[in-house]
């Protein structure tokens, strides 16, 4: 498809939806026309684009007619309701919810890591979860020149991450602790304001959480290597926006500081914050709101002659999330893999 796609974005009145809009404007991604999609519950919002007030729609499967390419943001559930509709209607759909990720069929896309699997998609590919992105950008660098063996990791992850709701609740609860009183958790489990806690995802028999195994094996599929052993401990902190990682790395031989330094200063995506003197290092306020994941504090792990240490920051919302997906979209624009219309492909989704 070589002219300009019409797009639809699924979820525009979420978080991670209003960001899709505002960096589609902020890019200046080519587009012919762009409709906004949400629950009955949204319909008749208006939100702004460029210079337009435009009215969100109720979804259905008529709303994907004329449409070549959906950003969708809705949660899995919604994912795949409309998500084979979609395609049905000869839409191309990158999709941020986990409902697709682990399907064989379906690409799973980081554009710094592996954007040649894009070419693969049968009219859907999946944007990976916010951690694993982050991870991903800030440690491919260095799995291309020494492979790495092993990746233990332990997040310190953003309310940001639940939504929009959930970021009002860690203000609301703010206050109120300020105040003196008791916080009443409705989005998350427990306290976030002034507390931190395990992801309350669902544990699997090994005590893993939900989150935890999104980072195995969506790092797995995206490097291409199966056998990695990466552990992953996901921790809710109270911030607003933007994930923070700590991340201890072995490889298949030791790794000199000045080569990987070199590498994370010139990788895309990444830019390298040390200060040793002022021990000034990534961290989530300075990450927020911008498109590189921050990463910095690289040091020989002295447990191990081939490990390395590092920390990250990244804001969730942008390269988490809505980012990610449009340098997906504009990956397929520019390499013209968006699907010529009105071709239609069933697909399954993952349990």
């Amino acid at each position: 498809m070589s002219q300009s796609p019409r797009v639809a974005i699924l979820g525009a009145t979420g978080a991670v939806g209003t960001e899709l809009l505002t960096l589609l404007a902020e890019r200046d991604f080519p587009l012919a026309s762009l409709k906004l999609l949400a629950s009955p519950r949204s319909a008749g919002r208006t939100l702004r684009f460029r210079d337009e007030s435009l009215t969100v729609m109720a979804v259905s499967a008529e709303a994907f007619h004329e449409v070549d390419l959906v950003l969708a943001s809705a949660g899995g559930a919604a994912s795949k309701t409309w998500t084979p509709q979609a395609i049905a209607a000869g839409a191309t759909v990158i999709d941020n919810s986990s409902a697709f990720r682990m399907n064989p069929d379906v690409p799973l896309v980081v554009p710094e890591i592996n954007p040649d699997a894009a070419a693969k998609h049968q009219g859907l590919i999946a944007n990976p979860n916010c951690t694993t992105i982050l991870l991903g950008v800030a440690t491919y660098p260095l799995h291309r020149l020494h492979p790495i063996q092993r990746i233990v990791v332990a997040t310190y992850q953003s309310a940001s991450g639940a939504g929009a709701r959930a970021i009002a609740e860690l203000e609301q609860q703010s206050l109120a602790v300020l105040a003196g009183e008791t916080p009443q958790p409705e989005v998350f489990p427990h306290p976030i304001a002034f507390n931190l806690f395990p992801h309350n995802s669902p544990l699997n028999e090994q005590g893993y959480c939900q989150e935890e195994m999104k980072m195995v094996n969506e790092t797995r599929k995206i490097f291409n290597a199966p056998d990695l052993r990466v552990s992953a401990t996901c921790v809710r902190v109270p911030i607003a926006r933007a994930h923070s990682e700590a991340v201890n790395l072995q490889f298949t031989q030791p790794f000199a500081l000045s080569q990987a330094r070199k590498a994370l200063s010139t990788a895309p995506g990444v830019k390298l914050v040390e200060d040793w003197q002022a021990n000034h290092f990534p961290m989530p306020v300075e990450a927020t709101g911008r498109d590189a994941v921050l990463v910095g504090r690289v040091r020989q792990d002295i447990s191990h002659p081939h490990g390395l240490e590092l920390w990250l920051s990244g804001d969730q919302i942008r390269k988490g999330a809505a980012l990610n997906a449009v340098q997906i979209a504009e990956l397929l624009v520019e390499r013209q893999w968006l699907r010529p219309r009105p071709l239609a492909v069933g697909v399954t989704a993952s349990r």
